[in-house]
């Protein structure tokens, strides 16, 4: 990674370490420092900062900002969690797993309510602006989970287009969302922020895209999670789909394997098939838009060269 990303997520770790969430009872604290802890790639954040930096803002009356977002992101893994029955995020124990249900689903309640007290820290340009991108991000994010649930329920494949939407409000829009907010701190053009905008939402396609390849088909000691773990679910991602629409009466008896034997078999039809290179073409189509819109960025004559080099990380990476 570009060493002047990891020093701005360095900036961002450093406010993180300074601001612990406390109070009483303590153990509704601690699962909330505990889920923020874990780690990750903190590319949210990242992206507010990178906002910033393109519109020469403040980073330091950004960071806020950013730790508004990231909290956010967390207040629904906490829940996502839950809702999923996953054991284990980035390699560790889930908030609900560690602790227990209800003290997960509070301190997801109180992550949340978390955001607007950073919100309010926020002094700089754009301030109600910012609120009502980050509500309607916050909407939009819940919507894109319920879908991601309504989902599971159906036994019929849900069409391509269903799940791109759905992605798109889960995951992409969280990003889209963070790169204008960074933006809309600054004293820049705010008609230009929409650009940045859609930078972010097809990066953030990309991401969630290798998210599927790498759920299926990347190594689980790199990525914290157990391979294949969509697959025993049984979840409509974008790679069920396709298997269903290539050849649905293989595809529905496959999935009717078991555990290990499920994920084994369904691994090696897919790559008979092609439709580990097929997600990430598709990857490769979501990163090319997002340099298209990098360049008409440039043209304004804004720096692109850190989200440029952000969007190309996302793309090739391993975890």
């Amino acid at each position: 990674m570009n060493q002047d990303i990891i020093a701005l997520q360095k900036q961002y770790l450093t406010y993180l370490e300074q601001n612990p969430f406390t109070g009483n009872p303590a153990n509704l604290y601690d699962s909330m420092n505990y889920i923020l802890s874990l780690g990750g790639k903190r590319v949210r954040p990242l992206l507010v900062l990178l906002g910033s930096q393109s519109g020469k803002g403040n980073i330091d009356d950004a960071l806020p900002l950013a730790h508004m977002i990231e909290v956010f992101h967390n207040f629904s893994l906490v829940h996502d969690d839950i809702m999923d029955h996953a054991d284990v995020r980035r390699g560790q124990l889930t908030v609900h797993k560690k602790w227990d249900e209800p003290t997960a689903i509070l301190s997801g309640d109180n992550l949340l309510v978390k955001t607007i007290e950073l919100w309010r820290k926020y002094n700089g340009q754009n301030a109600l602006e910012i609120l009502d991108c980050y509500l309607k991000t916050a909407t939009e994010v819940c919507e894109g989970q319920q879908k991601d649930m309504d989902f599971a329920m159906v036994s019929t494949p849900v069409t391509e287009n269903d799940y791109l939407e759905m992605i798109r409000e889960k995951t992409a829009v969280l990003l889209g969302a963070a790169l204008k907010v960074g933006f809309l701190s600054t004293n820049s053009n705010p008609e230009h922020a929409d650009t940045f905008y859609d930078f972010a939402i097809q990066t953030g396609m990309s991401f969630q895209m290798m998210d599927d390849y790498l759920d299926s088909f990347g190594d689980g000691e790199l990525t914290g999670k157990k391979q294949g773990g969509d697959i025993l679910e049984g979840k409509n991602t974008w790679l069920k789909i396709k298997s269903h629409e290539m050849n649905d009466a293989k595809t529905l008896d496959l999935f009717s394997l078991q555990g290990q034997e499920r994920i084994d078999a369904v691994v090696s039809f897919w790559k008979e098939i092609n439709l580990d290179k097929q997600i990430r073409e598709r990857a490769q189509n979501y990163y090319n838009n997002s340099m298209a819109d990098l360049d008409q960025i440039k043209k304004w004559g804004y720096d692109t060269t850190l989200l440029a080099s952000l969007s190309e990380w996302l793309l090739g990476r391993t975890n």
